[in-house]
């Protein structure tokens, strides 16, 4: 980080001296601390995660469905409750046949998080497939034409 960026995010200098992942900085009042912590990647967290679910006993946590959460009766994502950017990902999702929060933060320019909420919603919606491990979600819908019908409300199985 440049002088300015740090002035700008701390109203101080400071963070233009951090070397790298992990190098933060921890403001408490006036007093500011360097500190380090581990740097994990996503694709470690991904590993452990798969490692943990494979022991025996362990059974997965299953989130509340959006219809539990109180999102209508229908169980589908309304309009209101999509990101900005969800239809530009389904059809990304669906040119590329693959399902990933990476696919999707480089092409929509989004960062980690919301990229994740999308592929969430597009999963919510039947486009994409659960969460597989390190690899990217089966992309549930074959072309365009069965996505625009999906997006528009229609029966897909029975034009199909």
């Amino acid at each position: 980080a440049s002088m300015a960026d740090s002035r700008t995010i701390l109203d101080q200098g400071g963070a233009e001296g951090l070397v790298g992942n992990g190098d933060m900085l921890f403001l408490s009042g006036s007093d500011m601390r360097r500190l380090q912590g581990p740097f994990v990647s996503v694709e470690e967290v991904e590993e452990v995660v798969d490692h943990v679910s494979s022991q025996p006993g362990v059974t997965p946590y299953e989130l509340p469905s959006l219809m539990d959460a109180g999102h209508g009766p229908s169980g589908n994502l309304g309009v209101d409750d999509t990101d900005d950017k969800f239809e530009e990902a389904a059809r990304v999702t669906v040119r590329r046949q693959q399902g990933s929060v990476s696919l999707l933060q480089r092409k929509l320019a989004v960062g980690y998080t919301r990229a994740a909420r999308i592929v969430d919603q597009l999963e919510e919606a039947g486009i994409v497939g659960p969460h597989n491990g390190t690899k990217a979600r089966e992309v549930l819908v074959e072309d365009e034409q069965e996505l625009d019908r999906l997006l528009k409300g229609e029966d897909v199985e029975d034009d199909a």
